[in-house]
Protein backbone atom coordinates (compact mmCIF):
# COMPACT_ATOMS: atom_id res chain seq x y z
CA UNK A 1 0.00 0.00 0.00
CA UNK A 2 1.15 3.25 -0.89
CA UNK A 3 1.49 6.39 1.65
CA UNK A 4 -0.66 8.43 -0.09
CA UNK A 5 -3.68 5.62 -0.09
CA UNK A 6 -3.05 4.22 3.45
CA UNK A 7 -3.56 8.49 4.71
CA UNK A 8 -6.66 8.41 1.86
CA UNK A 9 -7.98 5.00 4.34
CA UNK A 10 -7.40 7.23 6.96
CA UNK A 11 -9.13 10.34 6.43
CA UNK A 12 -12.29 7.82 6.32
CA UNK A 13 -14.09 9.32 2.77
CA UNK A 14 -16.50 7.26 3.35
CA UNK A 15 -17.93 8.71 6.30
CA UNK A 16 -17.19 12.47 4.60
CA UNK A 17 -21.22 12.34 3.78
CA UNK A 18 -21.47 13.09 7.57
CA UNK A 19 -20.01 16.71 6.41
CA UNK A 20 -21.85 17.10 2.94
CA UNK A 21 -25.08 15.98 4.06
CA UNK A 22 -25.72 19.28 6.19
CA UNK A 23 -24.50 21.47 3.58
CA UNK A 24 -26.97 20.12 1.25
CA UNK A 25 -30.31 20.53 2.99
CA UNK A 26 -29.40 23.97 4.60
CA UNK A 27 -28.35 25.03 1.15
CA UNK A 28 -31.79 23.57 -0.04
CA UNK A 29 -33.80 25.09 2.58
CA UNK A 30 -32.34 28.53 1.98
CA UNK A 31 -32.90 28.85 -1.49
CA UNK A 32 -36.20 27.27 -0.94
CA UNK A 33 -37.02 30.02 1.40
CA UNK A 34 -35.94 33.33 -1.05
CA UNK A 35 -33.12 34.27 1.04
CA UNK A 36 -30.25 34.88 -0.87
CA UNK A 37 -27.94 32.43 -1.82
CA UNK A 38 -23.75 32.75 -1.64
CA UNK A 39 -22.03 30.10 -3.16
CA UNK A 40 -18.24 31.12 -1.68
CA UNK A 41 -19.92 30.67 1.46
CA UNK A 42 -21.49 27.18 1.00
CA UNK A 43 -17.80 26.43 -1.22
CA UNK A 44 -15.92 27.53 2.64
CA UNK A 45 -18.00 25.90 5.21
CA UNK A 46 -17.81 22.59 3.10
CA UNK A 47 -13.92 22.70 2.81
CA UNK A 48 -13.84 23.34 7.36
CA UNK A 49 -16.20 20.94 7.09
CA UNK A 50 -14.46 18.25 5.75
CA UNK A 51 -11.33 19.41 6.96
CA UNK A 52 -12.67 19.37 11.07
CA UNK A 53 -14.19 15.49 10.55
CA UNK A 54 -10.61 14.65 8.44
CA UNK A 55 -8.93 15.92 11.69
CA UNK A 56 -11.58 14.03 13.82
CA UNK A 57 -11.29 10.46 12.41
CA UNK A 58 -7.17 11.14 12.33
CA UNK A 59 -7.55 11.49 15.79
CA UNK A 60 -9.37 8.89 16.26
CA UNK A 61 -7.51 6.23 14.59
CA UNK A 62 -4.33 7.23 16.53
CA UNK A 63 -6.34 7.49 20.12
CA UNK A 64 -8.23 4.43 19.65
CA UNK A 65 -5.09 2.41 19.07
CA UNK A 66 -3.28 3.83 22.37
CA UNK A 67 -6.15 3.23 24.22
CA UNK A 68 -6.20 -0.65 22.99
CA UNK A 69 -9.44 -0.12 21.00
CA UNK A 70 -8.15 -1.33 18.02
CA UNK A 71 -6.19 -4.59 18.26
CA UNK A 72 -5.99 -7.54 15.17
CA UNK A 73 -9.00 -8.95 16.27
CA UNK A 74 -11.07 -5.63 14.55
CA UNK A 75 -13.48 -6.50 12.19
CA UNK A 76 -13.42 -2.94 10.38
CA UNK A 77 -11.86 -1.12 7.98
CA UNK A 78 -7.85 -0.59 8.32
CA UNK A 79 -6.34 1.80 10.84
CA UNK A 80 -3.31 3.31 9.97
CA UNK A 81 -1.93 3.64 13.58
CA UNK A 82 -2.48 0.22 14.43
CA UNK A 83 -1.34 -1.17 11.35
CA UNK A 84 2.14 0.21 11.87
CA UNK A 85 2.00 2.20 8.33
CA UNK A 86 2.53 5.64 10.52
CA UNK A 87 3.19 6.04 13.54
CA UNK A 88 1.48 7.76 16.16
CA UNK A 89 2.98 11.54 16.34
CA UNK A 90 2.43 10.89 12.92
CA UNK A 91 -1.41 11.31 12.84
CA UNK A 92 -2.00 13.17 15.75
CA UNK A 93 0.23 15.66 13.54
CA UNK A 94 -1.94 15.12 10.49
CA UNK A 95 -5.23 15.60 12.48
CA UNK A 96 -3.57 19.04 13.98
CA UNK A 97 -2.95 20.25 10.22
CA UNK A 98 -6.36 19.05 8.71
CA UNK A 99 -7.87 21.20 11.98
CA UNK A 100 -5.43 24.07 11.20
CA UNK A 101 -6.87 23.89 7.19
CA UNK A 102 -10.19 23.84 9.05
CA UNK A 103 -9.41 27.21 10.86
CA UNK A 104 -8.06 28.94 8.07
CA UNK A 105 -11.37 27.73 5.60
CA UNK A 106 -13.41 28.99 8.91
CA UNK A 107 -11.80 33.14 8.79
CA UNK A 108 -13.32 34.25 5.61
CA UNK A 109 -16.76 32.78 7.29
CA UNK A 110 -16.08 34.76 11.14
CA UNK A 111 -15.71 37.54 9.13
CA UNK A 112 -19.12 37.34 7.23
CA UNK A 113 -21.09 36.11 10.36
CA UNK A 114 -18.91 37.56 13.25
CA UNK A 115 -19.27 35.52 16.90
CA UNK A 116 -21.52 33.18 16.81
CA UNK A 117 -19.16 31.46 13.87
CA UNK A 118 -16.03 31.89 15.80
CA UNK A 119 -17.86 30.42 18.71
CA UNK A 120 -19.49 27.47 16.50
CA UNK A 121 -15.44 26.80 14.69
CA UNK A 122 -13.64 26.97 17.70
CA UNK A 123 -15.80 24.55 20.11
CA UNK A 124 -16.18 22.13 16.61
CA UNK A 125 -12.64 21.41 16.67
CA UNK A 126 -12.03 21.22 20.57
CA UNK A 127 -14.86 18.87 19.95
CA UNK A 128 -13.36 16.86 17.38
CA UNK A 129 -9.78 16.82 19.60
CA UNK A 130 -12.56 15.32 22.57
CA UNK A 131 -14.06 13.20 20.54
CA UNK A 132 -11.29 10.46 21.33
CA UNK A 133 -8.92 12.32 23.16
CA UNK A 134 -8.65 14.05 26.34
CA UNK A 135 -9.43 13.25 30.28
CA UNK A 136 -13.06 12.71 29.00
CA UNK A 137 -13.33 11.42 25.10
CA UNK A 138 -16.58 11.10 24.43
CA UNK A 139 -16.90 7.84 22.48
CA UNK A 140 -15.54 6.18 25.43
CA UNK A 141 -18.60 7.50 27.44
CA UNK A 142 -21.46 6.82 25.16
CA UNK A 143 -21.42 10.27 24.01
CA UNK A 144 -20.65 10.13 20.22
CA UNK A 145 -24.06 9.43 18.98
CA UNK A 146 -25.14 12.72 20.82
CA UNK A 147 -22.07 14.34 19.44
CA UNK A 148 -23.03 13.84 16.21
CA UNK A 149 -26.82 14.93 16.16
CA UNK A 150 -25.40 18.00 17.80
CA UNK A 151 -22.52 19.07 15.56
CA UNK A 152 -23.65 17.27 11.89
CA UNK A 153 -27.19 18.15 12.52
CA UNK A 154 -28.42 20.75 14.56
CA UNK A 155 -25.09 23.05 14.19
CA UNK A 156 -23.41 22.41 10.79
CA UNK A 157 -27.27 23.36 9.51
CA UNK A 158 -27.89 26.40 11.37
CA UNK A 159 -24.45 27.37 11.21
CA UNK A 160 -25.04 27.62 7.40
CA UNK A 161 -28.71 28.77 7.66
CA UNK A 162 -27.18 31.42 9.76
CA UNK A 163 -24.22 32.46 7.14
CA UNK A 164 -26.56 32.73 4.17
CA UNK A 165 -29.84 34.18 5.62
CA UNK A 166 -28.34 35.85 9.20
CA UNK A 167 -31.23 34.71 11.17
CA UNK A 168 -32.37 31.44 12.97
CA UNK A 169 -35.19 29.97 12.76
CA UNK A 170 -37.56 26.93 13.67
CA UNK A 171 -37.17 25.53 9.90
CA UNK A 172 -33.35 25.09 10.36
CA UNK A 173 -34.01 23.51 13.91
CA UNK A 174 -35.82 20.95 12.22
CA UNK A 175 -33.45 20.25 9.40
CA UNK A 176 -30.78 20.01 11.43
CA UNK A 177 -32.22 17.66 13.54
CA UNK A 178 -33.22 15.21 10.50
CA UNK A 179 -30.11 15.17 8.84
CA UNK A 180 -28.39 14.43 12.81
CA UNK A 181 -30.43 11.42 13.55
CA UNK A 182 -29.56 10.59 9.34
CA UNK A 183 -25.79 11.10 10.15
CA UNK A 184 -25.91 8.95 13.21
CA UNK A 185 -26.75 6.09 11.28
CA UNK A 186 -23.23 5.77 10.39
CA UNK A 187 -21.28 6.07 13.95
CA UNK A 188 -24.41 3.58 15.71
CA UNK A 189 -23.63 1.03 12.66
CA UNK A 190 -19.82 1.64 13.33
CA UNK A 191 -20.09 1.01 17.02
CA UNK A 192 -22.21 -2.13 16.59
CA UNK A 193 -20.12 -3.26 14.69
CA UNK A 194 -17.31 -3.12 17.36
CA UNK A 195 -19.32 -3.84 19.96
CA UNK A 196 -17.72 -7.09 21.68
CA UNK A 197 -13.79 -5.60 21.47
CA UNK A 198 -15.02 -2.42 22.65
CA UNK A 199 -16.60 -4.11 25.94
CA UNK A 200 -13.05 -5.86 25.54
CA UNK A 201 -11.09 -2.64 26.33
CA UNK A 202 -13.79 -0.28 28.15
CA UNK A 203 -14.80 1.54 25.49
CA UNK A 204 -18.50 2.34 26.93
CA UNK A 205 -19.92 3.82 23.75
CA UNK A 206 -23.86 3.62 23.30
CA UNK A 207 -24.13 0.21 22.04
CA UNK A 208 -22.15 -1.15 24.47
CA UNK A 209 -24.58 0.56 27.05
CA UNK A 210 -27.42 -0.39 25.48
CA UNK A 211 -26.52 -4.07 24.08
CA UNK A 212 -26.95 -5.87 20.64
CA UNK A 213 -30.83 -5.67 20.47
CA UNK A 214 -31.25 -1.96 22.05
CA UNK A 215 -28.44 -0.94 19.55
CA UNK A 216 -30.60 -2.59 16.69
CA UNK A 217 -33.78 -0.54 17.84
CA UNK A 218 -31.48 2.68 18.26
CA UNK A 219 -30.19 2.19 14.77
CA UNK A 220 -33.98 1.17 13.86
CA UNK A 221 -34.98 4.93 15.54
CA UNK A 222 -32.61 6.42 13.77
CA UNK A 223 -33.75 5.59 10.36
CA UNK A 224 -37.32 6.35 10.24
CA UNK A 225 -36.51 9.75 12.95
CA UNK A 226 -36.10 12.04 10.32
CA UNK A 227 -39.77 11.10 8.80
CA UNK A 228 -41.54 11.66 12.15
CA UNK A 229 -39.64 15.14 12.70
CA UNK A 230 -40.54 15.75 9.50
CA UNK A 231 -44.38 15.74 10.18
CA UNK A 232 -43.83 19.37 11.26
CA UNK A 233 -43.48 20.29 7.59
CA UNK A 234 -47.14 18.51 7.35
CA UNK A 235 -47.89 20.97 9.59
CA UNK A 236 -47.17 24.20 8.23
CA UNK A 237 -48.17 23.16 4.73
CA UNK A 238 -45.13 22.35 2.75
CA UNK A 239 -46.16 19.06 1.37
CA UNK A 240 -43.68 18.35 -1.13
CA UNK A 241 -40.70 18.12 1.67
CA UNK A 242 -42.77 15.29 3.46
CA UNK A 243 -43.55 13.53 0.75
CA UNK A 244 -40.23 13.90 -1.99
CA UNK A 245 -38.04 12.29 0.91
CA UNK A 246 -40.19 9.29 1.09
CA UNK A 247 -38.42 8.17 -2.35
CA UNK A 248 -35.27 7.49 0.01
CA UNK A 249 -37.45 5.21 2.61
CA UNK A 250 -37.00 1.68 0.93
CA UNK A 251 -33.11 2.35 1.21
CA UNK A 252 -33.64 2.99 5.29
CA UNK A 253 -36.61 -0.44 5.43
CA UNK A 254 -32.66 -2.48 3.69
CA UNK A 255 -30.52 -1.03 6.01
CA UNK A 256 -32.55 -1.90 8.99
CA UNK A 257 -33.73 -5.46 7.79
CA UNK A 258 -30.18 -6.39 7.39
CA UNK A 259 -29.05 -4.72 10.64
CA UNK A 260 -31.40 -6.67 12.76
CA UNK A 261 -30.82 -10.06 10.56
CA UNK A 262 -27.21 -9.74 10.63
CA UNK A 263 -24.84 -10.36 13.78
CA UNK A 264 -21.94 -7.75 14.06
CA UNK A 265 -19.19 -8.60 11.65
CA UNK A 266 -17.12 -7.41 9.07
CA UNK A 267 -20.35 -7.44 6.75
CA UNK A 268 -21.48 -3.82 8.44
CA UNK A 269 -19.16 -2.19 6.19
CA UNK A 270 -20.96 -2.59 3.83
CA UNK A 271 -24.35 -1.09 5.86
CA UNK A 272 -22.27 1.92 6.38
CA UNK A 273 -21.70 2.67 2.67
CA UNK A 274 -25.83 2.05 2.36
CA UNK A 275 -26.00 4.14 5.33
CA UNK A 276 -23.83 6.93 4.13
CA UNK A 277 -25.91 6.78 0.64
CA UNK A 278 -29.50 6.73 2.48
CA UNK A 279 -28.46 10.17 4.12
CA UNK A 280 -27.22 11.90 1.16
CA UNK A 281 -30.02 10.54 -1.21
CA UNK A 282 -32.71 11.69 1.68
CA UNK A 283 -30.71 15.23 2.11
CA UNK A 284 -30.97 15.81 -1.83
CA UNK A 285 -34.53 15.04 -1.54
CA UNK A 286 -34.97 16.97 0.62
CA UNK A 287 -33.68 19.66 -0.74
CA UNK A 288 -35.90 19.04 -4.03
CA UNK A 289 -38.88 19.45 -1.96
CA UNK A 290 -38.17 22.78 -0.70
CA UNK A 291 -37.56 24.25 -4.48
CA UNK A 292 -41.05 23.20 -5.13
Amino acid sequence: MTKTKAWVLAARPKTLSASLVPIVAASGLVRGTGYEFQWWIVVFALLASFCIQIGTNLVNDAMDFKKGADTVDRVGPIRVTQQGIFSFKQVMFAASLFFFFAACFGIPLVIHGGWPIFGIGIVSILMGYAYTSGPMPLAYYGLGDLFVILFFGLIAVGGLFYLLTGIYNLQAFIVGLQIGFLSTILIAINNLRDLKTDQLVGKKTLAVRLGLTGSRFWIGFLIFAPFLTGYYWLVVQKWWVYIIPLLAFPLGMLIAKRIFRTEPSAEYNRYLSLAAGYSLVFSILLAIGFQI
